[in-house]
């Protein structure tokens, strides 16, 4: 397969990605501008592959759970999510708001776990497909916030400022603002994002690090989202103050995680210990 066929066959599972009905052949190929045949011929070829089927009844193309399996497969590889669920269930008990966890990785954020904190009232809960627009949303300034300026706004230009029509009403629209909140994001230590990612939505957010040592490089991030009724303006240093501890554990125990998945070792054979209640 060259790497146009490639490149191609990964932009159609991206089009299929979050359509649980499935896509029509022809809408397919018209989102994806490719002529009919090379779109047929490419979810031929997934479907072979088990990443992709064809409803017998409407004929539309969705994507199988292949894909899910390989991911997770490979975060229980690493050992990513075990090792910080507890941090996150801890930080959603104390907050009593919708918490996550992301990880940096390709010069993007991707969400690996998610705690629910609210026990009543409105449940905030959105997708973990996407991962954040970066300039509306606390996580992203969190994260820019941790990069060097000039890095930090290459990164959003290549974005763009419109978000894709994922942001809220009060979302970045400029340089200088952009400027202006992560500046204060690196003196407070913590990223706010007021209604900039979702109407009706605070979010908060910190970076951890990989390791204790200052000079480690930021793994993730941790946030705290919820209704904004719910967090006010007074009731937010409490919320910042449980975050920066959950990231300071975070930190801590992230050098740990792939030694959950570490076989244990088996002992030689007439050097097997006794085990029970004597042990």
């Amino acid at each position: 397969m060259t790497i146009a066929a490639v490149d191609r066959a990964l932009k159609l599972m991206e089009a299929l990605a979050g359509e649980p009905d499935g896509v029509d052949l022809s809408l397919l190929a018209d989102r994806l501008g490719l002529p009919f045949s090379a779109t047929h011929r490419l979810l031929g070829t997934l479907a072979e592959r088990g990443f992709v089927r064809q409803d017998p009844h409407s004929g539309a193309y969705g994507l199988t759970l292949k894909l899910a399996q390989l991911a997770f497969r490979d975060l229980d590889s690493r050992g990513l999510p075990d090792a910080g669920q507890i941090v996150l269930d801890r930080l959603a008990s104390a907050t009593r708001e919708y918490c996550r966890l992301a990880v940096v990785e390709g010069g993007e954020l991707i969400w690996i776990a998610r705690a629910q904190g609210a026990t009543a009232g409105l449940r905030y809960e959105p997708p973990m497909g996407a991962g954040p627009v970066l300039h509306a949303t606390a996580t992203g300034k969190a994260w820019l916030a941790s990069l060097p300026e000039a890095e930090a706004l290459r990164i959003v230009f290549a974005h763009g400022f419109d978000g894709a029509g994922r942001t809220g009403p009060n979302a970045l629209g400029d340089v200088d603002a952009l400027r202006a909140h992560l500046d204060e994001t690196r003196r407070r230590g913590f990223a706010v994002a007021v209604e900039e990612g979702e109407i009706g939505i605070v979010a908060m957010a910190t970076t951890f690090r990989a390791g204790p040592d200052p000079a480690a490089p930021v793994a993730g991030t941790l946030s705290v989202a919820g209704p904004l009724p719910r967090m006010p303006e007074e009731r937010r240093p409490a919320i910042a103050e449980a975050l920066l501890r959950a990231a300071e554990d975070m930190t801590g125990i992230w050098p740990l995680r792939r030694r959950q998945i570490q076989p244990a070792k088996t002992a030689p054979a007439g050097d097997i210990q006794q085990t029970g209640a004597s042990a």
